[in-house]
């Protein structure tokens, strides 16, 4: 999973970061905002070559994001990366030379940490073993695939353009590139997906050799191709007991083939193997986000980029920020935020982050069997995963 990102005072805020409150471990967020189609359930902020046509190009995108990147060592000092995380939209599209390129800006900006992990997302159709290659070469130490999943008509439905096979002989390519560490997504409860559908889905991702599998629920999201469907009545909502039983069978299929959940979504073969950047969103670290609609988070402030690639590199190219929006989190934000990102953690909340009438409400919610309480730390139990957000719900009460 991913996160969303003139005079040069502007690009922060003309309030600033506050002093003394930046975290020692530090990410950067790159958003492409690049497709080649656009799938039907996705509301990321993406763009078709068509819907730009010559407003904006891989190009002037490129060089507006160096030219951030170069603001933000200007706002808050070259702080070597921890992580990197490339993410769309379609970074493969890009290919290993532009790739290469967006680490390089990284490196000639902020810099890498020694170990740093550098994630790319891929879509398995525009990769090859040429492209691992490449990207390994470059300093890339992580992929992420989005496979969804091995039915067709299960594709079909999400407008998914790869052959079903391709995912995990993209997923073998960047094993023999020399990755360690491969990641393939799947989304579960799309309409007309059977149960004998994700078995096989888990099957393949199994086969695939990865250490890593990021598990999503179908959401439909306003504004999307699907969402129109479903209120035209063509497609039916996600059953949301449906989607908990799936659930269940993923995470049995996972954890009996040695990958165990460390988040709600997310399962790793070992510790080596979770996503660093992401663990750094669910801990409530510090990120630079990057590119068209990319968000950040620096000391407690947090803002957003304008969406339109044309617009951003345009405001760039001028010497203006390409910030949209901010607000500084209040000490309430803050609490309701650690609560709703760390409880999703098989680590837990420690209890003592929680105010008196959270504390009550979770020996409460340990009574209802939906969190164990050890070792001063609530931990979502089995059942306690299936209804994270309402747990989250009482215990921010």
């Amino acid at each position: 999973m991913t996160c969303r990102e003139g005079p040069p005072h502007a690009l922060i805020g003309r309030e600033g970061v506050p002093h003394g409150t930046l975290d020692d471990v530090f990410g950067v967020y790159i958003h492409v905002p690049f497709c080649a189609t656009r799938c039907g359930y996705c509301d990321f902020n993406t763009y078709t070559a068509g819907e730009l046509g010559s407003a904006a190009s891989p190009a002037s995108w490129l060089e507006g994001l160096k030219r951030e990147l170069d603001l933000g060592v200007r706002r808050i000092g070259a702080r070597p990366a921890e992580t990197v995380f490339v993410g769309g939209g379609t970074p493969s599209l890009l290919g290993a030379d532009g790739l290469t390129d967006v680490l390089d800006a990284v490196r000639g900006s902020f810099g890498l940490a020694p170990g740093a992990e550098v994630t790319t997302e891929s879509n398995p159709e525009s990769t090859s073993p040429e492209f691992f290659a490449g990207i390994r070469e470059a300093g890339y130490t992580r992929v992420s695939l989005g496979m969804q999943s091995a039915a067709r008509h299960v594709l079909r439905v999400l407008d998914r353009v790869h052959t079903p096979g391709r995912p995990v002989a993209a997923a073998k390519e960047a094993r023999a590139a020399g990755f360690e560490h491969v990641n393939l997504d799947i989304i579960y409860g799309t309409p007309g997906e059977r149960v004998e559908d994700l078995q096989d889905s888990l099957d393949a991702v199994l086969s695939a050799g990865v250490d890593h599998v990021s598990a999503y629920s179908l959401i439909v999201e306003d504004g999307t191709a699907m969402a129109r469907r479903v209120r035209r009545g063509e497609l039916p909502m996600p059953d949301e007991d449906v989607l908990a039983q799936y659930y269940e069978l993923i995470d049995a299929k996972l954890s009996a083939a040695g990958l165990s959940w460390y988040e709600v979504s997310n399962w790793a073969a070992s510790e080596d193997a979770r996503c660093r950047h992401n663990l750094g969103y669910w801990r409530g670290g510090d990120w630079w986000g990057a590119g068209p609609g990319a968000h950040s988070h620096v000391g407690g402030v947090r803002w957003w980029n304008v969406k339109h690639p044309a617009k951003y590199a345009s405001l760039l190219a001028a010497g203006e920020s390409p910030e949209d929006g901010r607000e500084v989190l209040t000490e309430d934000d803050r609490y309701l935020e650690r609560i709703m990102l760390e409880l999703r953690l098989a680590e837990g909340l420690p209890l003592d982050a929680l105010s008196g009438e959270g504390l009550r409400e979770s020996s409460a919610a340990a009574s209802d069997g939906l969190l164990d309480l050890r070792d001063g730390r609530a931990v979502l139990t089995d059942r306690g995963r299936l209804l994270a957000d309402a747990v989250v719900r009482r215990l921010a009460a």
